[in-house]
């Protein structure tokens, strides 16, 4: 089979090497005879899994012993509402930080279903023409438990390398699109949650860092497999866990650490980054809307300026082993998605695809 380049902003592609560990494992893990997939969540082999996947993380993201590492189902959308769920009490209200297409989703969740939820624009349009984020006008509501804020937008294509001062109000990030692809202070959130197929493993599995002190405060109706101080006490087995995803980030927490951690990663991703965006901004076929100080640096996000090529832009590239590169549905254009498994040789194929096909239309 030919080399495919996946460009999706999720599921995305994992590294070949874990990839190639966990095909290895696949149908006898550890000596066991039975595939890893098979093996009991309370088994010893398991259990050695489950535990160096928590020491690793925390290794890598060097989390205080005052936080717990969960490792959960229900996706981004269920932590939309997990987050009210523990944090806003009945008649209270919380502050949402909004960037982009997520950051919104959440709200809406908040908002309709959960409580009083206090919206901050924080995009704006700049005279250029491009769109940056300003926290600096934004301050919290009095009384708010929380603050939310997506750090980067997949859809957009803005990724926050600032943050908005919270004061005392827990900031709860959800950092589903960019954990571990640089170094953050963990001890700023009270929160920090994310989807695994990003940066992590395959989809069907959330994990949330979480202050100990913000644990117990639980709506008495939330669900208990949403509730985290009830995760927390059954160390993240109180329901059978998605075993294969906490397996395979696992395996990639082990690769990321192998590759000289999480600083090592951040290199790599602002060169991948630097590389596409210089392309785009020398091109003039090519154009993104993002202001250069809020440009993701794991999903690009541009649009051709003549948009009736949409279509055969996106059936050459998938002709060529690129795929993955339709903007989300409710954004149009294209996105390309560098995570931290994209070597640079995939930014540096797609960029000759561009230019190719660039000269092939501006004759």
């Amino acid at each position: 089979m030919s080399k495919v380049w996946n460009y999706y902003a999720g599921p995305c592609m994992l590294p070949d090497e874990v990839m190639d560990h966990a095909q290895k494992e696949f149908r006898d893990f550890n000596g066991t005879g039975m595939g890893v997939v098979e093996i009991s969540h309370r088994s010893a082999d398991f259990m050695k899994v489950a535990a160096e996947a928590e020491a690793l993380i925390r290794e890598l993201l060097n989390i205080p012993s005052n936080y717990k590492v969960l490792f959960e189902q229900g996706g981004g959308r269920g932590q939309f509402a997990a987050i009210p769920l523990n944090l806003l009490p009945e008649g209270g209200k919380a502050d949402y930080f909004v960037t982009g297409h997520w950051s919104r989703c959440a709200y809406k969740e908040c908002a309709e279903r959960y409580g009083d939820a206090v919206l901050h624009e924080c995009t704006e349009l700049g005279d250029d023409g491009l769109y940056y984020v300003d926290y600096s006008k934004m301050k919290v509501s009095e009384g708010s438990s929380y603050a939310y804020i997506c750090i980067n937008e997949t859809v957009n294509g803005i990724e926050s390398f600032e943050l908005p001062d919270t004061g005392d109000v827990p900031l709860i990030a959800d950092m589903s699109s960019d954990i571990l692809t640089r170094p953050i202070d963990v001890s700023k959130f009270g929160a920090i949650i994310f989807g695994l197929q990003k940066n992590v493993g395959p989809s069907g599995m959330t994990m949330t860092i979480v202050r100990e002190d913000l644990l117990g405060r639980a709506r008495k109706y939330c669900p208990s497999v949403l509730d985290w101080s009830v995760l927390a006490k059954f160390e993240s087995m109180y329901n059978t866990p998605c075993t294969f995803s906490w397996y395979m980030a696992n395996l990639n927490f082990k690769w990321i650490k192998s590759l000289g951690g999480v600083a090592e990663l951040e290199r790599r991703n602002i060169k991948k980054s630097k590389m596409m965006y210089d392309y785009v901004d020398s091109s003039d076929f090519y154009v993104t809307k993002i202001a250069v100080k809020d440009r993701s640096r794991v999903n690009c996000v541009f649009t051709l300026k003549d948009e009736s090529l949409n279509d055969e832009f996106v059936a050459a590239a998938k002709a060529q082993g690129l795929v993955g590169i339709k903007g989300h549905k409710v954004l149009g254009g294209m996105r390309a998605s560098f995570y931290n498994a994209m070597p640079l040789e995939g930014v540096e194929v797609l960029i000759k695809f561009m230019d190719e096909f660039a000269r092939k239309h501006n004759k």
